[in-house]
């Protein structure tokens, strides 16, 4: 109806044509006087599921999008965005930062729903309870291996393992525990299955084939950190080739995380990989950040004996310390390992990172982190990085194409219809950028920076970026359950 909700009606045969105009046009005023909450009017209004990409307005009540329609709309408030891309907010599935800090940052890069959704947490429903009525942003976790271990373990780590957990396999009865405390977690409303395991390297073949098997009595999708990286054999290959092969036999969902920090040159190769799984019917998928740098604890199993090789052959001063800046020597290197936090790994090589841009089954994922303002640039300006860098200037892919890589297929990938689309009846999670500006301002050395040329992203009906700046008081995210 004159592209009101996005799709055509069914028309009797032989319909009279003055009559059917008449209707729509009686409907569309109808429409137009209708109030709304808010309106976002004159905007490029993109959706990837639909592929709508057309001046419109969207009128949101009750936060959710009522309507899109090429008629003006009236609202309480009406928000000029002439000149401006509207689309679904960016969900990132895999954002480790879930603080308040982090989650301005999120909102400034236009990201509507962040999730942890690799290491997970455990205990699950105390998580969520801490942060219901206090996020910017949706949240939500799976259900995670790694803190289950932890827990039955007594490892001394924080997020990741450092002691007990990475040194020494479970015993039958310590693995039992932990597929009790990961299916409890499942059983309180987690997303699904958080599992790293190069953090947990000792655990063996079949104790992570186990976790696949709950994963499949559950029908949840398992998110997993491979087991090694990088071109040594067992690599990245034989990693994504166990779990490729857990998946197949016990017909658990599987999304691969970083696959271009965990592949490094091989990165096609694992593409490949997961292209012909895919069209021989396993619900595979994974995701990649827009960087050249990784981040991980550098007293975590990552960096066990012959870490160089498994991280494509990188040396002590491609290591920067987070806190610092500094890159690393070996005497540094060893002073740190000791102490524990995070170390950033230069490994990625340039041109494998526009591969896995460009390739439209990759989803953007953040792997993001900052604490008091340190950390990896990837927690603030990955999604505008794309857009600006990837987009813009390169045109590695097509704006369309990000958008659905950032949105629709996370959303998908969750099973969650009311969200990563821009259309009637879903949630009012909205980001509007300009894409003449857009682009990420965060650095290696200074990564607590805000994306610019984002001017308005909306929550749950709520506006959270106004003319690029964070509202103050609003707290509109909601945690986001299986």
């Amino acid at each position: 109806m004159f592209g009101l909700f996005g799709k055509s009606p069914d028309l009797p045969h032989g319909v009279d044509q003055m009559r059917l105009l008449i209707f729509l046009l009686a409907f569309g005023a109808v429409l137009a006087a209708q109030t709304f909450d808010i309106v976002l009017a004159n905007g490029r209004v993109m959706d990837p599921e639909t592929n709508l990409d057309a001046v419109r307005n969207v009128g949101i009540r009750g936060g959710k999008i009522a309507a899109v329609s090429a008629a003006a709309l009236e609202g309480r408030t009406v928000l000029d965005m002439k000149g401006l891309v509207v689309t679904a907010g960016f969900i990132d599935l895999h954002s480790h930062g879930q603080t308040p800090e982090n989650y301005g940052y999120k909102a400034r890069d236009g990201v509507t729903t962040a999730l942890e959704m690799e290491v997970g947490v455990n205990p699950v429903s105390a998580w969520y309870a801490a942060r219901e009525g206090k996020a910017r942003v949706n949240f939500g976790a799976t259900s995670g291996h790694i803190p289950a271990a932890m827990a039955v373990l007594h490892d001394s780590g924080l997020l990741l393992p450092r002691d007990a957990a990475a040194n020494r396999t479970p015993t039958p009865e310590e693995q039992r525990q932990i597929i009790e405390l990961v299916r409890q977690g499942l059983d309180e409303g987690a997303l699904g299955i958080g599992m790293g395991i190069a953090y947990v390297p000792k655990t063996s073949r079949e104790q992570i084939l186990e976790v696949f098997q709950l994963a499949a009595e559950r029908r949840v999708p398992i998110y997993v950190h491979m087991r090694a990286s990088g071109p040594l054999e067992p690599g990245v290959i034989d990693s994504l080739q166990e779990v490729l092969a857990d998946a197949a036999a016990t017909g658990a969902s599987l999304h691969v995380v970083h696959i271009t920090s965990m592949g490094v040159r091989q990165t096609p190769i694992c593409l490949r990989l997961i292209a012909g799984a895919r069209a021989r019917g396993l619900d595979v998928t994974t995701e990649a950040y827009p960087y050249t740098a990784g981040m991980t604890d550098i007293a975590s199993a990552v960096f066990d004996e012959g870490w160089q090789g498994r991280t494509g052959g990188i040396g002590y001063g491609d290591l920067q310390w987070a806190l610092t800046g500094e890159r690393l020597t070996a005497d540094t290197f060893a002073r740190y390992r000791k102490l524990g936090g995070m170390v950033i790994l230069h490994s990625i090589p340039e041109d494998m990172v526009r591969v896995a841009m460009a390739d439209p089954t990759v989803m953007v994922a953040s792997d993001g982190i900052l604490d008091n303002g340190k950390g990896h640039p990837r927690a603030a300006g990955s999604y505008a990085r794309v857009l600006g860098r990837y987009v813009r200037e390169q045109h590695a892919l097509s704006l369309m194409d990000a958008l659905r890589k950032m949105s629709l297929s996370p959303a998908e990938r969750l099973g969650i219809q009311s969200k990563g689309r821009l259309e009637v009846g879903a949630d009012a999670d909205i980001t509007v950028f300009d894409p003449e500006r857009v682009m990420d301002r965060a650095t290696f050395e200074n990564p607590a920076q805000y994306s610019e040329g984002i001017p308005f992203v909306l929550v749950n009906g709520v506006v959270v970026v106004r003319d690029g700046q964070l509202v103050d008081g609003v707290a509109p995210g909601r945690g986001l359950r299986r």
